[in-house]
């Protein structure tokens, strides 16, 4: 049996027709149902996560969670003040957060960590976002491995879900990592409140 949930954004139909594991069936415009993983994109829709019978997708930068089961559901594409100081996340497996943003302008993906002082990550992720952390003060850094080299930096901006801090402290280290940590130096700039699967941030200056 097939559920529907829609979501009208921009000028399209985004329905949610069942779910598959962690996989979504997504109906787009009326055409015929396709099979999401997370992640994937099609017709400037994209899944972000599946959980039980509810799915997160994102179209035009907007996220919006659909359940089967329940009637439509609308995504205004007008922006509104509140939108532009709002954070919410959904929990993937794992009860991680992790979502799609911005580092100075180039897209990264992200693993809130309320633990990590600063927003961390590995040069291989600098270096494909063209940042120049070698010229940041090098510090030393310890890992179950022992220490290794680290580089103080400050990113001009980090972007997450059409909300942008500015000027936040970050290190950089040698060792590889899966995600960006995104840490205190730019969680400390908000307000967060977490209820079951959803996590919020509210933007205090």
């Amino acid at each position: 049996m097939l559920f529907l949930a829609a979501v009208p954004a921009w000028s399209q139909t985004v329905a949610l027709a069942g779910i598959m594991g962690q996989r979504a069936l997504l109906v787009i415009d009326g055409a015929a149902a396709e099979v999401f993983a997370p992640g994937d994109s099609r017709e400037g829709v994209r899944l972000v996560s599946v959980q039980s019978d509810q799915a997160v997708v994102e179209v035009g930068g907007r996220r919006q969670s659909l359940r089967v089961g329940e009637g439509p559901v609308r995504l205004s594409s007008a922006t509104t003040a509140t939108d532009t100081k709002r954070i919410v996340l959904h929990a993937g497996p794992g009860g991680h957060f992790i979502a799609v943003g911005q580092i100075n302008g180039a897209s990264v993906r992200f693993l809130v960590d309320t633990g990590a002082t600063e927003v961390s990550l590995g040069s291989q992720q600098a270096d494909q976002i063209g940042l120049q952390y070698r010229s940041g003060t090098q510090v030393p850094m310890y890992t179950a491995n022992g220490a290794v080299p680290g580089y103080q930096v400050h990113l001009d901006s980090v972007k997450l879900e059409g909300v942008e801090v500015f000027n936040v402290d970050a290190i950089v280290t040698t060792s590889p990592m899966p995600f960006v940590l995104l840490g205190n130096s730019f969680l400390s700039r908000f307000q967060i409140r977490q209820e079951n699967d959803s996590l919020t941030l509210e933007k205090r200056f």
